[in-house]
């Protein structure tokens, strides 16, 4: 009996020991592709080449316990061990050589020595198992450079370990180095580059914004998948527009669920703006959408031809119920007036007699910069301008109500994806004809006189009035305007 119990104290033992040990071996058993090298910062800062710097990207859904892992720099020349640490679902773990070389913190400090020449690396769990590599073949790195000293990024998480899916940084998240100057990089959140698929969101400004104008810019996103908060950095320059509010959409909050809706100016300072909102919902339930996110509301405050860039700045994100979401983010611009998005004025504009009588042709070039489209005005008797029509062409005819021996002024706008140009004016008259040929017969006679009485007596504007009526041009058809017929009653032209 004692021979039986010991056995099964031994078979329990060993049945214990191998749980464990199984335990431990599907702790490392992770995917290649589940975390990889993200960025890569091998030139190290503008404040100092030490400062080098190594993210790391978490592509599941599901926290990873690094403890234990590392990165092999050149087969193993140089060894990084994480001591301790995890990266969250859809995170980012951030390796520096020393903990001011950003002044975001870092998860873990180890003391890096990268070439500017190139390495290879891989990384590698705690059992030994490779997960990701980056430059694995060895040789110059794919992307970055030291002259700025911009970060190395990848494109795509799931791309692989191609030149290809790797870019140099161009642009910073706002992180700094040790003497205070931006990174040319984004430590700790998605990479300037990510081109990787999923939601995009975008700033959808106004085409056309004047001095003085209170305009809407909305946040939009495309289409996500349980979106459970969201947080934005916006970037704006203060000589060019004042913020004034935000106004929520309701996006997160769609199915009735309470939201943590809240913006301000950073530190009550025009030019950067934070706006964050979250799901009042536990355990985390996202929604599903798209479209707005939220209005923005800003007053114009620059000059004509002032422009801003609205940029969501690096710490901008979305995240569903377990993480963040990889995005694109994509700003916008306001331009007043003939500011950078719009056109140039045109140049040679010149009115001439057109091809047949009591018609006038407008000719012109583009401006330096082009344009989608070419509006053309004409001033009227009562002193404004009104649109003839809008094209694309370089020429207009005008064959609408002229008269002989009178001048027209004309107005033509160029514009440039909703921009409009400044205008330019020139003027011109047809002479062929005979003033008083009010049904274009070539001769005053009769049906002219019937004309006039019709029309007798109506000012512009009115149903009745006839500009070919209106001889002497002063809005009102009268006397004045029948001795002009009178004047020419029985002759022909030519």
């Amino acid at each position: 009996m004692q021979r039986l119990k010991k056995s099964f104290i031994l078979m329990t033992l060993v049945v214990l020991m191998l749980q464990i040990s199984m335990m431990r071996v599907s702790a490392y058993a992770y995917s290649a592709g589940d975390v990889v090298i993200n960025e890569i910062a091998w030139a190290g800062t503008d404040d100092s080449t030490g400062d080098e710097w190594i993210e790391l990207y978490n592509s599941t859904n599901q926290s990873v316990d690094l403890t234990g892992w590392y990165i092999e720099d050149d087969g193993g020349a140089s060894v990084y061990t994480i001591a301790a640490g995890s990266i969250p679902a859809y995170g980012y773990f951030l390796i520096e050589d020393a903990e001011v070389a950003t002044d975001v913190v870092a998860d873990a400090v180890i003391p890096l020595s990268l070439a500017n020449a190139g390495d290879s690396l891989a990384l590698k769990d705690g059992g030994g198992i490779a997960i990701d590599t980056v430059n694995g073949s060895g040789g110059a790195w794919y992307a970055g450079t030291s002259t700025p000293k911009a970060s190395m990024e990848r494109i795509d998480p799931s791309g692989g370990d191609t030149a290809g899916n790797f870019a140099t940084a161009v642009s910073s998240n706002g992180a700094l180095g040790r003497s205070g100057t931006e990174i040319l990089g984004t430590p700790g959140s998605v990479n300037s580059n990510y081109a990787g698929g999923g939601p995009a969101v975008t700033v959808i400004a106004p085409a056309s914004v004047g001095v003085g104008d209170d305009i809407v810019v909305s946040v939009e996103v495309d289409s996500v998948n349980d979106l459970y908060a969201y947080g934005f950095e916006i970037t704006y320059d203060p000589a060019v527009l004042n913020f004034v509010s935000v106004v929520d959409s309701g996006l997160l909050s769609s199915d009735g669920a309470a939201t943590a809706f809240n913006y301000g100016l950073e530190n009550g300072v025009q030019g950067t703006l934070l706006v964050g909102n979250a799901r009042l919902v536990n355990p985390p339930v996202g929604v599903d959408g798209a479209g707005v996110l939220f209005d923005l509301n800003f007053s114009v405050v620059g000059v004509d031809g002032d422009n801003t860039a609205l940029t969501l700045g690096g710490s901008s994100y979305l995240a569903n119920s377990v993480g963040d979401i990889l995005a694109s983010f994509d700003g916008g611009n306001v331009d007043i007036g003939t500011g950078a998005g719009g056109a140039d004025s045109v140049v040679n504009l010149s009115v001439v007699p057109g091809a047949v009588m009591y018609s006038l042709e407008l000719n012109w070039e583009a401006g330096a910069s082009g344009a989608d489209s070419y509006i053309v005005m004409r001033q009227m008797v009562d002193g404004n301008y009104v649109v003839l029509g809008e094209v694309t062409e370089l020429s207009y005819i005008d064959d609408y109500g002229l008269l002989p021996g009178v001048t027209y002024n004309y107005r033509l706008i160029a514009v440039k994806n909703g921009v409009n140009a400044l205008a330019v004016d020139s003027f011109g008259m047809d002479d062929r004809g005979i003033l008083g040929d009010l049904d274009r017969s070539d001769r005053v006679d009769g049906r002219d006189i019937e004309m006039m009485a019709r029309a007798y007596g109506s000012e512009y504007g009115d149903e009745e009035y006839n500009p070919l009526c209106d001889t002497t041009m002063d809005g009102i058809i009268d006397g004045s305007d029948l001795i002009d017929v009178g004047a020419n009653f029985g002759i022909t032209y030519p």
